[in-house]
């Protein structure tokens, strides 16, 4: 499945990202580029773009999509929680912006495989990096009901 996703106001949050042209900037959470493309058609040769995702599939699909846009673009696939380790391997010691639209999208949704929608009938996976070990399933059927409520009440917004 081709992966797909419009970001959400893309316009306002690279307008108020204010963007340099010969500025290092990171997003986080590339996904599927949406709001990269559009920071990198901002920046000039002497700029930089760091790209971070855990999703293979966004990972591949952000490389594909913004490399072609300049040479200074650099896709890593990582936790946005590691983006300290991941500038100092670049080289990097700050940056001036920072995006991290947080959040499920809309391709891991349409994607039955995935897991993370009631739409269909697949297993409950939900996992952003499809390379770890334990799925949403394995989680639901071996941890404890108040292990289970803690999680749902900690982080189930």
């Amino acid at each position: 499945m081709e992966f797909r996703h419009l970001p959400v106001l893309c316009r306002e949050t690279v307008e108020l990202l204010n963007v340099r042209p010969d500025g290092i900037y990171l997003d986080g959470t590339v996904g599927g580029g949406g709001h990269a493309s559009e920071i990198v058609k901002r920046l000039s040769e002497n700029g930089r773009f760091i790209g971070i995702d855990q999703d293979p599939e966004a990972a591949a699909a952000a490389k594909k999509r913004l490399t072609p846009l300049g040479k200074n673009v650099t896709i890593v696939r990582d936790n946005y929680r590691n983006f300290e380790s991941v500038l100092d391997d670049l080289g990097i010691g700050e940056v001036d912006g920072i995006l991290l639209d947080l959040g499920v999208s809309s391709h891991q949704f349409d994607d039955g495989e995935r897991g993370f929608s009631y739409r269909f009938d697949a297993p409950l996976d939900m996992r952003m990096d499809t390379g770890r070990e334990k799925n949403a399933r394995d989680l639901v059927n071996s941890l404890s009901e108040a292990e289970l409520t803690r999680i749902l009440r900690d982080y189930g917004e």
